[in-house]
């Protein structure tokens, strides 16, 4: 192993920021630290962690203007679309702290005269959080914020990608005066994070990756008892029924598909439209697509910014080349977009037709800006497509029937069910998938209950 990480730039391919990994020494010192820290932590009153907690997340918006740059060096989302995750870091942390009174409360069953019950919630310890690169504010803040207002301490462990995420977040907790070793940030690389899994030191690990990267997190934690929160991504399908707002259905499906590049784990990737409408949605769609501007995302005229690596990149154009290959047809010219360019970062967004779930475009994760479209003669002959899939993170329903949908969510194998909007986390609901989408919950008060645990107090106070 180097002793240092770099952070290479999906803009030019240049090292953005350089760092050393930490030692066993200052791994042992941080986990140390956590426990001592966390075992004084839990005894602080409720609202002075949601201060300290909400001053966080104020000095946190207080950076906007260095952070929305960073962001596209890091991992290329335009800077018109940086502030943005911001926002919704704001929303899901505020969200947290104002519901942690009421879902951390003491639950009180039907009272028996002579004894006084109650479950309380009690904090697990230390929490660990492995955060991903391609929502890296919003992915972490779901955990860290309620993690320590349930009196937690937490240890961040981020992307190499987005490594500067970390610091970011250390100098909003330092700002923010919260006692040392309650939060920590580490840049580990993965033996060292599969070694702190294994040590018995952190009593729950909270990861948003890969299907594989899970697995590995899975097996590190074997034998050790501790809580496993696994957010693995998705395949998420759309289904735009006959009655569906047209224009509505297309603007949100497109977005859906290709915002940050398509790199989200709740991007729409694989598109279901009834018969009846297919050519007029296709038709609307092409156009729409057409409209990005592929460029560097530094660029305030830029809307489609570059894949992380050009690996990733490469990745899409081998799914979109088999699934040519195979029957399926392309209908973006990537050569209206200049800036594509192959065996770089830069991709060109694709929408594909003639597709089957026989290619790996229709089936496995592409976390890049392609989608497929399929139409479809009926309700039942769309779930069954969309079902027919290892994963299950969200899905969404195109239509002016609420009662429908509600039937046809109720038949999907997903964590989340949408109707006429797509691609977005509310944190009053539990944010859980099903299959390979992974387990855990986070987010809404349930959230709270994977980052503690039930303590019963069964006291007969006559005798």
């Amino acid at each position: 192993m180097t002793s240092t990480i770099e952070l290479i730039s999906p803009v030019d391919g240049r090292v953005y920021a350089e760092r050393r990994y930490c030692d066993a020494t200052q791994i042992e010192q941080a986990l140390a630290t956590a426990a001592a820290a966390q075992a004084q932590w839990k005894r602080r009153p409720l609202n002075e962690r949601a201060a300290l907690c909400s001053a966080a997340v104020d000095a946190m918006l207080a950076m906007k203007a260095e952070i929305v740059p960073e962001l596209a060096w890091q991992m290329g989302r335009p800077v018109r679309f940086g502030a943005g995750e911001l926002r919704g870091f704001e929303e899901r942390a505020r969200h947290m702290i104002a519901i942690a009174p009421e879902a951390l409360a003491a639950l009180e069953p039907t009272p028996v005269a002579g004894f006084r019950r109650h479950i309380k919630r009690e904090p697990l310890g230390t929490v660990l959080v492995v955060a991903p690169w391609n929502y890296p504010y919003l992915t972490a803040v779901n955990t860290i914020i309620p993690a320590l207002m349930a009196g937690n301490s937490v240890i961040l462990k981020h992307a190499s990608q987005t490594l500067l995420v970390g610091e970011r977040f250390t100098e909003a907790m330092r700002r923010a005066h919260l006692p040392e070793g309650v939060f920590q940030n580490l840049l580990l690389d993965h033996g060292q994070t599969a070694a702190i899994i294994a040590s018995g030191r952190v009593q729950q690990v909270n990861f948003t990756g890969s299907v594989d990267a899970g697995k590995a997190m899975e097996s590190a934690a074997a034998g050790g008892f501790l809580g496993m929160g696994l957010e693995l991504g998705g395949k998420d399908p759309a289904y735009v029924r006959a009655d569906a707002h047209l224009e509505h259905a297309v603007e949100n499906l497109v977005d859906g598909s290709f915002f940050n590049s398509g790199q989200s784990c709740c991007a729409v990737e694989r598109i279901y439209v009834d018969e009846k409408i297919y050519p007029a949605f296709v038709e609307r769609f092409v156009a729409l697509t057409g409209q990005y501007v592929l460029g560097n995302p530094l660029d305030e005229a830029t809307t489609l910014g570059p894949l992380v690596t050009p690996n990733a990149a490469e990745f899409v154009r081998g799914q979109i080349a088999d699934a040519l290959s195979k029957g399926a047809r392309a209908l973006i010219d990537p050569q209206a977009f200049p800036a594509d360019a192959p065996g770089s970062a830069y991709l060109a967004p694709q929408v594909l037709v003639d597709v089957t779930h026989q290619m790996s475009v229709m089936r496995e994760e592409s976390f890049g800006p392609v989608v497929g479209i399929l139409p479809v003669t009926s309700d039942d002959e769309a779930i069954a497509l969309m079902n027919d899939s290892e994963f299950g993170l969200s899905a969404s329903i195109w239509t002016q029937d609420l009662a429908a949908a509600e039937h046809l969510g109720n038949e999907i194998d997903t964590g989340t069910v949408f109707m006429n909007r797509c691609d977005y986390l509310d944190p009053a609901l539990a944010w859980t998938g099903v299959k390979h989408s992974g387990r855990g919950v986070t987010l809404s008060r349930l959230g709270y209950e994977h980052l503690t645990r039930a303590k019963s107090f069964h006291l007969r106070h006559e005798i």
